[in-house]
């Protein structure tokens, strides 16, 4: 065994943070996540690679920046692309917090008066908001129905959003186009297509088992998709909604931010809601 005898080598970065998943990696195996015996894994800060990772935007588009800081400031988590939306918000934040420090500057609008105010956001107080979540991947819809739901891995979740900004810059870029009325209410119908091809895609890759109201369980992924095609519009959107609300459970919930004396004697609400965007352009800056 080579000794490292880089006099350097104290000097390299140590784990600033550890968090616990959401998930408590329920929904890993061992080629995608290493557990530990506490449950909480260590969080490394970013180096100068990592944050100059963020700053290139192809790679920032397709989701590999995020998957290559992850993996370097998370060694247990060996295959970020397997990482589930319950987690993702968590692992971000920690990461935040190993390199920046346990607070962050946000600006935000008053709502009414259009004024900018800023505010100070408490990061490890986000974290304890979803660390005690206990994760549940199953409902039940008014009819008896019963859904289990897939997590979204962080690929899937990459993929739709790469899709869905294609067909958004390809409907700006017709807008924009000398092309006919007609030419251009084509391209518009392909590209609607496309994207409600691919929201109707991902709630059939989410159902994973539906017991039926008659004791009944499907877990075939072709009758299921069947299913949702004949199934009626009413039903099928109780099941999209109480999805997506699950799928929500672990996210960090938006910061409830106070209008001054004078914003409200403007008209500003006494207090309005601010989403935290986990946008690598101002998050890991």
């Amino acid at each position: 065994m080579v000794e490292n005898t880089n006099p350097l080598n104290k000097y390299y970065r140590q784990p600033a943070i550890y968090i616990t998943l959401p998930s408590k990696g329920k929904y890993y195996t061992a080629e995608s996540f290493r557990p530990t015996e506490t449950g909480d894994i260590p969080v490394l800060p970013m180096t100068a690679k990592d944050e100059m990772a963020f700053k290139t935007p192809d790679a920032m588009i397709i989701g590999q920046a995020t998957v290559d800081v992850i993996m370097s400031c998370c060694p247990n988590i060996l295959d970020p692309w397997k990482l589930s939306n319950y987690d993702l918000d968590t692992v971000l934040l920690g990461i935040r917090i190993a390199t920046y420090g346990e607070t962050m500057d946000i600006n935000a609008t008053v709502p009414k008066v259009n004024e900018q105010i800023s505010h100070t956001v408490n990061l490890p107080a986000l974290l304890e908001t979803v660390k005690n979540i206990e994760v549940k991947d199953s409902f039940k819809t008014k009819d008896g129905f019963e859904v289990f739901i897939a997590p979204l891995t962080y690929k899937q979740i990459t993929e739709a959003q790469t899709k869905t900004f294609e067909q958004q810059k390809m409907i700006a870029a017709v807008g924009q186009s000398q092309m006919t009325d007609e030419q251009k209410s084509q391209k518009f119908s392909e590209a609607y297509k496309t994207l409600t091809d691919l929201n109707y895609t991902m709630l059939n890759d989410s159902f994973e088992k539906i017991i039926t109201p008659d004791n009944q369980t499907v877990v075939d992924k072709q009758q299921i998709k069947d299913f949702i095609a004949n199934a009626n519009t009413t039903l099928i959107t109780e099941m999209q909604e109480k999805m997506i609300a699950l799928r929500a459970q672990a996210q960090v919930k938006p910061i409830r931010l106070k209008a001054t004396e004078e914003q409200i004697k403007k008209g500003a609400p006494v207090s309005f809601e601010v989403p935290l965007t986990f946008d690598n352009s101002n998050f890991f800056v």
